[in-house]
């Protein structure tokens, strides 16, 4: 696990999306014909990443045409066109600023007949592509990876799964406030289905997020935080800006800033 402590949410952004287009042109360099498979989070923290990836995107730095995107999660009953559904939110906020192919795209049905085979199918289509090159997510408050709440299997595969009353009250912010709004339910990725990917790279800004950070970071591998599964992972990279940092010891600041100037470099 590595840990890049930036001064803000801004710079958080400017780092990550830099370090994303690093890493797809790398492997297009490498092997222009094989596809980058790319997992997206939605919520308020990828947001200002986005927005960066969209100027790169502009400036001719990225392409996204030979990129395959596999969002984390859906909520369950909402229309695809509701303001608030992560379909609307991923191409109102990102997907219709890039160049994507419309057909690379895939978010989990949440209207699906039958919302088990839905799951199975996301889990296999995945698999048919050859696995997720680079996962990124963003975190909850309560330690949650997609809509894996606490005490979720760190084993977990894509399901339907009951929404926390916590994160739906972290949720109404976008629903007007109205908690009655917010969906109870939700399909995700599990908890294994984000940890196979060969990188991952979670975001947390804010001190609402700095005891989750300390629980992934420096806690124990544990289904109560379900951000710990980074721990077990060969290439977890966590950026976070100065206010999430608050809960974590002095000892482990100091030892992540200093190798943060070889991370930054591409040494690791």
């Amino acid at each position: 696990m590595r840990l890049i402590i930036e001064k803000n949410p801004e710079s958080v952004a400017v780092w990550t999306a830099q370090y994303i287009a690093k890493f797809i042109n790398r492997q297009f360099e490498n092997a222009p014909d094989k596809p980058f498979v790319l997992g997206l989070p939605t919520g308020g923290t990828p947001l200002e990443t986005y927005k960066e990836l969209i100027k790169l995107n502009k400036q001719g730095e990225i392409s996204f045409k030979n990129v395959i995107t596999f969002n984390m999660d859906e909520y369950v009953g909402l229309p695809e066109d509701h303001p608030e559904s992560y379909h609307t939110f991923m191409w109102q906020n990102f997907f219709n600023h890039i160049d994507i192919q419309p057909e690379n795209v895939n978010i989990l049905d949440g209207n699906a007949p039958d919302l088990l085979k839905e799951c199975q199918d996301y889990e296999d289509k995945i698999k048919a592509v050859g696995g997720i090159d680079l996962f990124l997510c963003g975190v909850g408050a309560n330690g949650h990876l997609a809509f894996n709440e606490p005490f979720s299997s760190l084993a977990s595969r894509t399901r339907l799964k009951t929404i926390t009353h916590q994160t739906r009250i972290d949720n109404s912010r976008f629903f007007g406030g109205k908690l009655e709004d917010v969906p109870r339910n939700a399909l995700t990725v599990g908890v294994a289905t984000v940890t196979d990917a060969r990188h991952l790279l979670v975001l947390a800004v804010g001190e609402n997020k700095a005891l989750a950070v300390k629980m992934g970071i420096e806690g124990a591998y544990s289904h109560t935080w379900t951000i710990s599964a980074i721990q077990a992972h060969p290439k977890a990279l966590v950026v976070c800006d100065e206010k999430a940092i608050q809960e974590l010891s002095a000892r482990a600041v100091d030892y992540f800033r200093d190798i943060e100037d070889r991370i930054k470099k591409d040494i690791w």
